[in-house]
């Protein structure tokens, strides 16, 4: 049986997370939307295919939908966060830095990611961790 689902709860009141991501999804929302079980979901998230943040007074698991397609996660999504988490990004900090405007892509890394320009993000990713 499958552990705990693994998501971080915002550090702040003033948490722009909101803000910066827009859309978000519950664990079963994105079930839904990729027409799978809760628990393939849940194994998503521990094998860090997907990361998810607690949000609001309840501290509910959300993943941002722009991670979420109707075929799975967003490709290329993985091995960027794997890049980000192991320069030291939290689950949180990882979510705001791939949603975060940056004027050399032009737009932000997620879009990027959309738009299967992966070398580009992995590049900037990387160099985060020097």
């Amino acid at each position: 049986m499958a552990g705990p689902v693994r998501a971080e709860v915002a550090r702040d009141e003033g948490d722009d997370l909101d803000d910066v991501v827009g859309e978000w999804l519950t664990v079963p929302d994105v079930a839904e939307r990729m027409g799978v079980e809760l628990r393939t979901v849940r194994r998503l998230l521990q094998e860090r295919e997907l990361v998810a943040v607690r949000r609001g007074e309840r501290h509910v698991v959300s993943v941002p939908a722009a991670f979420v397609t109707p075929e799975g996660p967003l490709q290329h999504l993985r091995g960027t966060l794997s890049v980000l988490l192991d320069s030291g990004y939290s689950d949180a900090e990882a979510v705001r830095w791939l949603f975060t405007p940056d004027d050399t892509l032009p737009g932000t890394p997620v879009a990027a990611l959309a738009a299967n320009r992966k070398t580009e993000v992995r590049r900037r990713a990387q160099a985060l961790s020097f």
